[in-house]
């Protein structure tokens, strides 16, 4: 899996309520993501999958993973601009994003993700002997193919407002930091 990290050990005591009617429990701690975020996250994300070319045969619907969301979590309030930690990114799915000021919506954060899909091309069939080439021709098509991994289906984010983020040599404040973990069944 492109962009890897895995999932951190279970969390005690946590109370579980009914789910919302968005399909996300809710928990009775404090969180780094709303209901509303996540709701949007997914959907955003099933849209992206949905709407591959060609269609794919066994694309995944995407759900939330509390646990992924965790390990997001504990990950995004380090405020390290990096995938990791390193120990777990050979298990699952990472994407990163990082925006200074204002924003609309969580969605605002990642739809840069969904635009790499304009330098990616799905191989032909008749490319795919034994193995599908890697075919961007951009400067990043992994954000994009990791949202759209037929085979992933869990998803779990964690939004974190860091007071300093060192990202690619600059220094931001108070900058939104988004960590989405994915990972297949």
């Amino acid at each position: 899996m492109p962009n890897t990290t895995v999932v951190l050990g279970r969390t005690k005591n946590i109370a579980v309520w009914p789910l919302t009617g968005l399909g996300v429990p809710r928990y009775r701690r404090k969180r780094h993501i709303s209901a509303r975020d996540m709701s949007a996250l997914l959907d955003y994300h099933n849209h992206i999958r949905a709407s591959v070319h060609p269609p794919a045969a066994n694309m995944e619907y995407m759900v939330w993973d509390e646990q992924l969301a965790r390990s997001a979590e504990a990950w995004a309030t380090q405020c390290v601009w990096a995938h990791g930690p390193s120990q777990l990114m050979k298990y699952v799915g990472q994407n990163l994003s990082v925006h200074s000021g204002r924003y609309r919506s969580v969605v605002d954060l990642v739809k840069s993700w969904s635009e790499e899909k304009r330098h990616y091309s799905f191989p032909a069939p008749k490319d795919c002997t034994p193995h599908c080439p890697w075919l961007c021709s951009g400067p990043v098509c992994s954000h994009y193919t990791q949202m759209v991994w037929a085979s992933s289906s869990r998803l779990g984010c964690a939004l974190h407002t860091c007071s300093s983020i060192n990202v690619w040599g600059s220094t931001w404040q108070q900058a939104v930091y988004l960590v989405c973990n994915y990972a297949i069944k």
